[in-house]
């Protein structure tokens, strides 16, 4: 018999929410067969099965959070779970017991002592929380419920959440954990929509949990504009040179390079050639420390089904055009196929995002911190465009927005980054020289 845990999910992130057991209980299992999906701040991670077994016991649900390291599942041995526990249960004096008590006695017996031995309340109460996860505990506690008088459904006698939610439950339906489990879930929301106007009589309302991830992205979202003194400043791009280019050169670099030439390769080599020239841009703030990196590595932003994520393009200044391109292909299709690994989403000393993609003509993009800057770009648009004093003529415009920390960019070197930006990408062959 083994638990079923939450693996090592990375530096930074200590917990996750179940997102859905691909198994049930009783279901024979295979070692390296996918029992769980487990949804982080970041991405979406597959737990597997370490030894061949049965699914003897779930004990944490989809949608409960869990921490790393916390056993979420049992799986026993089957039929043979009853012969591995016997010698035990021999040692114990009953040979003859059935299946039903093929349970470790050590894991019982705090459930038998705590009824029987009132003399001895609290150790029998600290037996019983010793074997009770730590989110049934905060439940047991905030509900005010004796975790001595929970019956658990886990075979070694372990109490999961779902146990003390049922514990709370009046009548025959406390047996049914989902019922009392899903009466629960809109208490601590009702309050704040209850002068929403959802909630009059007759009117349709769908109530959807936000998943971690867009939590993640929500809280970071806010954080950022709490503790960054954030500015945007605007200029626009004349894109004549670089469709030029595209135009000229695609089908020759597509032959060439088995890859399309896109819009971003142009950005990234661009905002490299600002970020050399203005490297407080390519910063973060420590304490009363300033870290000035002397690598790019490029956050891409890209839009999932689960959410927004930035999947990072490293040492992009070392990379060719067709290299940048390809790296940013295959990491957006991993975003959109949930595959993406922690890895490739850590770190990232400045980003750029593109609103453009989805029509948009004008944004303030916001800081995705520590990171001190951010760049947004837009939808091309034909505009009229003054060329002197006596001729105009329509020209491909872009407007590009760059969102920074003032804490530690001025405003003056946060244009003139903008400036540099815009100078490069109408004057591509200048990329070449900027390395």
């Amino acid at each position: 018999m083994s638990e079923i845990k939450v693996p090592d999910l990375g530096e930074s992130i200590s917990e996750g929410t179940i997102y859905k057991w691909l198994v049930k209980e009783g279901d024979t299992v295979g070692q390296g067969d996918v029992l769980a999906e487990l949804e982080t701040d970041k991405v979406n991670l597959e737990i597997s099965a370490e030894e061949d077994g049965v699914i003897s016991s779930i004990l944490r649900q989809a949608g409960e959070n869990v921490a790393v390291g916390e056993a979420i599942g049992i799986i026993g041995s089957g039929a043979g779970t009853a012969g591995a526990e016997a010698p035990q249960s021999a040692a114990a004096g009953k040979p003859e017991a059935p299946a039903a008590s093929s349970e470790a006695p050590e894991a019982a017996a705090p459930q038998a002592t705590a009824p029987a031995s009132p003399a001895a309340p609290d150790a029998a109460a600290a037996g019983t929380a010793a074997l009770a996860s730590p989110g049934a505990r905060k439940l047991a506690r905030e509900r005010g419920i004796d975790l001595g008088e929970v019956s658990a459904r886990d075979p070694i006698g372990r109490i999961a959440t779902a146990d003390v939610k049922g514990h709370g439950a009046a009548g025959p339906e406390a047996a049914a954990p989902s019922a009392p489990a899903a009466a629960a879930a809109p208490a601590p929301v009702k309050p704040a929509a209850a002068s929403s106007a959802p909630q009059e009589e007759g009117k349709a309302v769908e109530r959807k949990r936000m998943s971690r991830r867009r939590l993640t992205i929500a809280s970071r979202l806010v954080e950022a504009q709490h503790t960054a003194a954030m500015l945007t400043t605007f200029n626009e791009v004349d894109m004549t040179a670089i469709l030029d280019i595209r135009k000229r050169r695609k089908d020759a670099f597509k032959e060439k390079h088995d890859v399309g030439l896109g819009f971003m390769s142009f950005f990234t080599k661009a905002v490299i050639g600002a970020l050399k020239a203005y490297p407080l841009l390519n910063a973060e703030i420590d304490g009363e420390d300033l870290l000035i990196k002397k690598y790019y590595d490029i956050g891409i932003a890209v839009s999932a089904k689960e959410g927004l994520v930035v999947p990072v393009v490293r040492d992009a200044d070392r990379l060719s055009f067709p290299e940048i391109e390809r790296k940013i292909g295959e990491l957006a299709s991993k975003a959109r196929t949930n595959t993406l690994s922690l890895p490739e989403l850590q770190g990232g000393t400045f980003t750029i995002t593109n609103g453009g993609v989805f029509g948009s003509l004008m944004s303030t993009p916001i800081l995705n911190t520590p990171q001190v800057g951010i760049l947004g770009m837009h939808k091309i648009q034909l505009r009229p465009i003054a060329l002197d004093e006596e001729r105009s003529a329509n020209r491909p415009m872009m407007y590009i927005a760059l969102s920074y920390d003032h804490r530690i960019v001025d405003g003056s070197e946060a244009v003139s980054f903008l400036v540099k930006v815009k100078e490069l990408l109408e004057d591509p062959e200048a990329l070449l020289l900027e390395g």
